[in-house]
């Protein structure tokens, strides 16, 4: 599943190409994916001309200029291409050319037509991702958006916040950290790593990171970590994992798996400094877990 970074990557390369454009046409080739398709998203959208393309976690939002939102979420397998004769814009640091979508592929679901001839379209084989169209004044009270914790960057994630919510918590960090209420967007990859770098063990107990009187040593490491992965993913590109493209179709895009610290690493040499541990990897709550036992304590 594409990740926070890898969502990001592609809403950087629909706002080059959809913001300051007006919507001619959407087109809707089937009635559902994972939720019901609007049956109005065509009256609910034309002749609108897009003001931005936001991202909330991992939906994103291309706004019109009525503040009508048009909210998308990649699911396992979704992407979206943008099609293009003159196509220039690059969404993320290491794309490269190779349009996908055709428009008319066997998983092309829904296609933004806009005045100048370019096409927006998502595509969805596994059809677990979704579309709806948000009228003014709902986006914050819509049902996948309002229970949503802060965003895992800088500017949204602090180590009060954090402190705040692992008060308490008897679960394990990491099921903690997936927690969507807690973190937005934060998913097993990166969840991994950012343990990694705090040196905290994925199997310690959430409440014992975070205190009445403020936030831990270890809690402040913690959210520095997460800060510094995704940071970093976001400007790789990304990690491409299975059937993830980016929105010129690149299957090659994200680079961030040569940075990898445990992720898909079992077997081999921890990466901490002057730990002489090796990466195993477990099983919670159904997902793959890896970390070094010798120094995530």
């Amino acid at each position: 599943m594409p990740e926070l970074p890898e969502v990001e990557t592609v809403r950087r390369g629909l706002e080059d190409s959809l913001v300051g454009q007006r919507i001619s046409r959407v087109i809707a080739r089937r009635k559902d994916l994972r939720f019901p398709i609007p049956n109005d998203i065509g009256t609910l959208t034309k002749n609108k001309m897009v003001i931005s393309v936001d991202r909330k976690a991992k939906f994103l939002m291309i706004k019109l200029i009525d503040d009508t939102v048009i909210l998308s979420h990649l699911g396992m397998s979704g992407r979206w291409t943008i099609i293009s004769e003159d196509f220039e814009s690059t969404p993320g640091r290491f794309a490269h050319g190779g349009v996908i979508g055709t428009g008319d592929g066997p998983h092309d679901w829904v296609i933004i037509q806009l005045e100048n001839g370019t096409e927006a379209v998502y595509s969805d084989p596994r059809r677990f991702g979704f579309i709806d169209v948000i009228e003014s004044g709902g986006l914050t009270a819509h049902p996948m958006l309002k229970k949503l914790g802060p965003d895992p960057l800088p500017d949204s994630l602090t180590p009060d916040m954090l402190n705040e919510s692992l008060i308490g918590r008897t679960a394990p960090l990491k099921t903690s950290l997936l927690n969507q209420e807690i973190v937005a967007g934060l998913g097993n990859i990166y969840v991994c790593e950012a343990l990694s770098r705090s040196r905290l063990s994925p199997r310690r107990r959430s409440g014992s990171i975070a205190s009445e009187r403020g936030p831990t040593a270890r809690l402040h490491r913690l959210v520095s970590a997460i800060h510094d992965v995704i940071s970093e993913a976001i400007d790789a590109g990304g990690s491409t994992l299975s059937d993830y493209r980016g929105v010129q179709g690149d299957h090659a895009l994200g680079y961030f798996p040569l940075s990898f610290q445990v992720y898909g690493r079992e077997g081999e040499p921890c990466l901490n400094e002057a730990c002489k541990g090796t990466v195993v990897r477990y099983v919670q709550s159904g997902r793959s877990t890896y970390s070094c036992p010798t120094c995530q304590r």
